[in-house]
């Protein structure tokens, strides 16, 4: 069943490192157990920009994970959805069988690893589209209805709270914890406001007063200048300990130093955006003497989905509007502009979507 589709349709296709060009392709087919969404919006990712920039995939693909849109097609033996339904879909779903998914470590599952989303050329999310396809294994785990009262914009963000939601359980905090946040950028401000949910202390570090400002729409208070002292003001905050968690929201190898040297012996840092390969020096002793963890986060965890879609859904009846955290919006005509900001960040720029069909 389907409405009328078009035989081709607009995308940003990654051709090359740095390479981004709006271009004309051919909607993808759709196959039994499958469905064809129509992309209203879709959030530029870290992990989309380092794709783009580092050259660590073949082209041609088209990226974009963060996405919401209708169903405009279905094939054979699709139950539980429908034509006109607004949805999410996770691009990412492990097979729940193997050692890693028993452990619950369903990022190094090898079926995760495999990407259920694409507008065309190798699987690779798609949402810089107008249509992508959705494979059976992720309609049958990964796609999530849109209640009528709940925008796209909110929906597409099920995926990175998601990411960050596992990272505070991961955490196990208690309401006489501090926790410092270093980054304000979306993710930075997600983590924040999901480690201020459970009671805990939560001071944020950024260089950008104008970060902070969205960020106590968040009711984060506590904000750090990152051009001072950010161990001392950790330090100041705890009665001289230090922070008892660290949460590095910014990829730079630099800060972990900064983040070890925050916390108290005995506290936790989290790596959330070190996805590059390389090399970083900390101070062993401080793992070993003082008994500092230092420990990651990556992806979303299935686990946790369903809880993490009622906190998204309910959120936006009560509060917690993530579309707060958008700064701007592009058509996908202008997709190449939209990369270049979100890879150039600047003060006033927070989340930035691309709106196919917005």
């Amino acid at each position: 069943m389907s409405q009328i589709i078009p035989e081709t349709m607009r995308a940003a296709v990654y051709r090359g490192v740095d390479d981004v060009r709006v271009e004309t392709i051919a909607v993808p087919e759709i196959g039994d157990g499958e469905v064809l969404v129509k992309i209203h919006t879709c959030g530029i990712c870290g992990t989309d920009l380092k794709k783009i920039h580092s050259g660590s995939h073949d082209a041609p693909r088209v990226f974009g994970h963060e996405m919401a849109g209708t169903i405009v097609q279905v094939g054979a033996g699709i139950e539980g959805f429908a034509l006109g339904d607004r949805v999410m879909a996770y691009h990412h779903i492990p097979c729940g069988e193997c050692y890693y998914c028993r452990k619950q470590t369903f990022a190094q599952c090898e079926v995760y690893k495999t990407v259920g989303c694409t507008a065309g050329f190798a699987p690779s999310g798609g949402g810089f589209a107008e249509y992508i396809r959705v494979m059976d294994w992720i309609v049958r785990r990964g796609l999530v209805k849109i209640p009528d009262d709940v925008p796209f914009e909110q929906a597409a963000f099920l995926e990175p709270v998601n990411t960050c939601y596992k990272a505070i359980q991961l955490l196990n905090l208690k309401a006489d914890e501090t926790v410092l946040v270093i980054g304000q950028g979306p993710i930075g401000i997600l983590l924040a406001a999901l480690a201020r949910r459970t009671g805990a202390n939560v001071l944020t570090s950024d260089l950008y007063k104008e970060r902070h400002a969205v960020a106590a729409k968040f009711g984060l208070d506590r904000p750090v200048d990152a051009r001072e002292d950010v161990v001392a003001a950790a330090k100041a905050a705890t009665e001289g300990r230090g922070a008892d968690v660290a949460l590095l929201a910014v990829g730079s190898d630099a800060l972990i130093k900064v983040a070890m040297e925050s916390i108290r012996p005995g506290g936790r840092v989290v790596l959330f955006a070190s996805t590059q390969h390389g090399e970083a020096p900390f101070d062993p002793a401080a793992v070993c003497m003082d008994e500092k963890t230092l420990m990651g986060s990556y992806s979303a965890s299935v686990a946790i989905q369903d809880e993490v879609t009622r906190m998204v859904f309910d959120g936006y009846r009560n509060g917690f509007d993530l579309t707060n955290l958008i700064s701007h919006r592009f058509s996908l005509e202008d997709a190449v502009t939209a990369i270049d900001l979100a890879s150039h960040p600047q003060a006033g720029s927070m989340k930035i979507v691309i709106q196919p069909g917005g």
